[in-house]
């Protein structure tokens, strides 16, 4: 009988923009089992800064170990699984290892450790960096060369991008867009990018499936968000190509860097819920878990209940644990990320992802909400107070779609319309 291959590989974990050591991590895949490891350095668990960077790595020496729950959940602790590429990234990278093993076919087959590398140091979501024991963190192109685009290369990005959809990328395109993918976001075509100030961004594709201006439907709701009382990354709708070819990009702020460029320590709430794909989680359990690791939590659990009311209202119903994050302030202590991954869906059931607790199920109606406002640190005239806010703000969404900035043209507007004018939004304006 021949013996499974056994793959064990070392990597060093830093943290922050000096990248100050962290510990390591150890990968191993032997057959198709895979499993990772992980232990704090002697220098981090005595620093006076330490903290637990992921809800499964307590502030312990020795390793911890970690493998998946499930097939769809990741062989890495939490917060290190966070930082891997999404569908999109996956996507980009599997197909470079196709036409690399067509030339190459004693290739090895891509482990899960492959995908966490692909992504280049400099645009890592949160502050973990990656690398080999010689102390180079991982670079997806040679040292000296510029790995993250400017804003001005959005068109070439989009077109790379476009090809990969529709299956006729070169291999040009392929390693143009590798390393450049993000943890935030999912199946749609994105790239980091560098805005025109310097900052970290994301730049979002309309797809070849859409049937509606999505970017501009993104970039809406999360502007619709910041009038409703929301913190929510900044976005802006750019033009790219010429007259009837030009393109809407969504541009995204990322959120995990501080003014001076600092990288931000970043966990999802599934990874602070240490949570399962598979499970069936609730808004509830976040609140707890803000209560038990929040750094202001009574302003976060309401920031919560807001949250959920304005994606009711706008039908984003794509509110799955990954769509949910926190930043790192000091001491172990988290805080509610910006808002991001806001999308209104008109054609979809009002039901959202997440249960609002064990009890009441997924979210369908603001009634709801306001019965279970005092979890979230809400008497019912507070409760009552943000409903109103966020009522009115969403009823402005037809002048906010139109502005500079998103751009909607009057006749795409009944596009989105079943997403924001609807039995819900009149059931919560009559609870007034």
């Amino acid at each position: 009988m021949v013996q499974p291959t056994t793959v064990r590989q070392e990597i060093q974990v830093g943290i922050g923009q000096a990248g100050l050591p962290l510990g390591t991590m150890v990968y191993v895949r032997q057959g198709r089992r895979e499993y990772c490891a992980f232990a704090y350095g002697q220098d981090w668990l005595k620093s006076a800064a330490r903290f637990n960077v992921s809800a499964d790595l307590q502030l312990l020496p020795g390793y911890q170990a970690h493998k998946a729950v499930s097939a769809h959940d990741s062989v890495f602790h939490g917060a290190i699984a966070d930082t891997a590429p999404d569908a999109w990234g996956r996507r980009v990278v599997a197909r470079d290892h196709a036409k690399r093993r067509r030339v190459n076919p004693q290739l090895p087959a891509l482990t899960e450790l492959d995908y966490l590398l692909a992504v280049d140091d400099f645009s890592r979501v949160g502050a973990l960096r990656l690398g080999s024991a010689d102390g180079a963190w991982q670079r997806t192109v040679a040292q000296g060369q510029r790995s993250t685009p400017p804003l001005i290369e959005l068109e070439h990005i989009f077109q790379a991008s476009r090809a990969v959809e529709r299956g006729q990328e070169t291999l040009e395109d392929l390693r143009y867009l590798q390393g450049k993918g993000t943890s935030l976001g999912g199946m749609r075509p994105k790239c980091t990018l560098v805005d025109e100030d310097g900052s970290l961004a994301i730049g979002k594709f309309p797809s070849v499936q859409d049937e509606r201006s999505v970017t501009r439907g993104e970039v809406l709701a999360l502007r619709l968000a910041t009038l409703a009382g929301i913190d929510a990354a900044p976005a802006r709708v750019v033009l790219r190509g010429r007259g009837s070819e030009q393109v809407p990009v969504a541009v995204i702020g990322r959120f995990d860097r501080d003014g001076s460029g600092g990288r931000i320590p970043y966990q999802s709430a599934a990874s602070l819920l240490q949570a399962s794909r598979e499970q069936e989680r609730s808004y509830t359990e976040i609140a707890d878990a803000i209560r038990s690791h929040g750094h202001a939590p009574t302003e976060d659990v309401r920031q919560l209940w807001r949250r959920l009311l304005f994606n009711l209202l706008i039908t984003n119903v794509d509110d799955h644990l990954q769509n949910h994050g926190f930043l790192h302030v000091a001491h172990g202590q988290w805080r509610l990320a910006p808002a991001f991954d806001l999308n209104p869906f008109p054609d979809k059931e009002r039901e959202s992802k997440t249960w609002l607790s064990e009890q009441d199920g997924p979210i369908t109606d603001a009634a709801m909400l306001l019965a279970r406002a005092a979890y979230f640190a809400l008497d019912s005239s507070q409760a009552l107070a943000v409903l109103g806010e966020v009522v009115a703000s969403v009823r402005q969404w037809r002048r906010l779609a139109q502005a500079p900035g998103v751009g909607l043209r009057a006749d795409e507007l009944e596009d989105f319309a079943p997403a924001f004018e609807h039995a819900q939004m009149d059931a919560a304006a009559a609870l007034l």
